[in-house]
């Protein structure tokens, strides 16, 4: 009995996150459900669960809106959830498809990611974006989406509804990234090897990339996340950068916790174990299959929150210059996979 008022915080924490958790559930389950009944009808799912996910939960979104009991559930999957799957996915990948790349992989998308920057921010401007707001559609476009605002933000003094418009465009256009990027591998003539860097060099997110890689096959997921993460890093220096600049202007130093997320490390690490064969292979495929499932439901707790008529409210101007800038990011990271040799 001494013991129940020490557990009982932590019992009333996870209850607050049932809720959204269940919501989450349920659409995972329908999405994997419309998969078996694809599978079935077609002889394949030509719609992946992730992204059945991911639309299930827009649509749900869209039609209503989540009541606040909700909301920590939802929070924790998209999250906490998600940065545990993908530590885990480090469990399923080796390196040594990335070292076969060749050394010009790893400098190429620094290189990449710097030119984006450079050319996305140009367009920004040329469009009539306000100086900071280029720079946050830079960032986001260049790097990793929201984490990129967020962290860039405040290093260079952006107001809150320019963040808020700068956030608007990826979720405006990461879903038809996701969905529109594997219609690409044939017309392309793109291995799994090459469409993992083109997807993890474009898409916004780390789990935008599991969503567009996964349907296109296991080495398509692990190029690809490896590549997102590398690009991730950049947000460091990047972030650094602008702090520099904006310290005598007042802006602020980042932690560094926001430049290097801790789920990065976690993956890399996994995937060290991994590629010198320090795993038990039955370890291996439980961890894979755990990745698996808490990707389909953070895949769920995403597309709740996405509003689709928000795709109509995120600003003419910021809509072109994410485009346009997302068009400019391609082509580079097209030009990256001709240049690097890779098969």
């Amino acid at each position: 009995m001494a013991d129940i008022p020490e557990t009982t915080p932590a019992l009333r924490k996870v209850a607050t996150l049932l809720p959204g958790l269940a919501a989450c559930t349920a659409v995972a389950a329908g999405a994997s459900a419309l998969e078996a009944v694809e599978t079935a009808w077609f002889g394949r799912a030509w719609l992946e669960g992730v992204v059945l996910a991911i639309l299930l939960g827009a649509v749900a979104r869209t039609a209503w809106t989540p009541p606040p009991a909700l909301r920590p559930g939802l929070r924790f999957a998209a999250k906490p959830l998600l940065e545990a799957a993908i530590v885990l996915l480090g469990a399923s990948f080796g390196f040594r498809a990335v070292l076969d790349a060749g050394p010009v992989l790893i400098p190429g998308i620094a290189g990449v990611v710097a030119a984006s920057l450079v050319a996305s921010y140009a367009i920004g401007r040329t469009v009539g974006l306000p100086h900071r707001l280029a720079l946050l559609v830079a960032c986001g476009n260049s790097i990793c989406g929201n984490s990129a605002i967020v962290a860039a933000a405040p290093a260079v003094r952006a107001e809150g509804e320019e963040v808020a418009l700068s956030i608007a465009f990826t979720a405006a256009l990461g879903v038809p990234v996701v969905l529109g990027l594997p219609l690409l591998v044939e017309p392309l003539g793109l291995s799994q090897a090459q469409y993992g860097v083109l997807a993890g060099l474009t898409v916004y997110a780390v789990p935008q990339v599991l969503a567009a890689t996964i349907p296109v096959g296991a080495l398509s997921a692990q190029v690809g996340t490896l590549v997102k993460l590398v690009r991730v890093l950049m947000l460091g220096p990047v972030v650094f950068a602008l702090s520099a600049a904006g310290r005598g202007k007042g802006g602020a130093r980042p932690r560094v916790g926001e430049m290097v997320p801790w789920f990065i490390l976690g993956f890399l690490g996994l995937g060290a174990l991994r590629s010198l064969d320090a795993m038990p292979e039955a370890l291996t495929a439980f961890l894979g299959s755990a990745a698996s499932h808490l990707t389909l439901l953070s895949m769920a707790a995403l597309g709740l929150e996405v509003d689709l008529r928000m795709m109509g409210r995120s600003g003419g101007r910021v809509t072109v210059a994410a485009l346009l800038s997302l068009m400019a990011l391609a082509a580079a990271s097209l030009l990256l996979i001709r240049l690097s040799g890779i098969g």
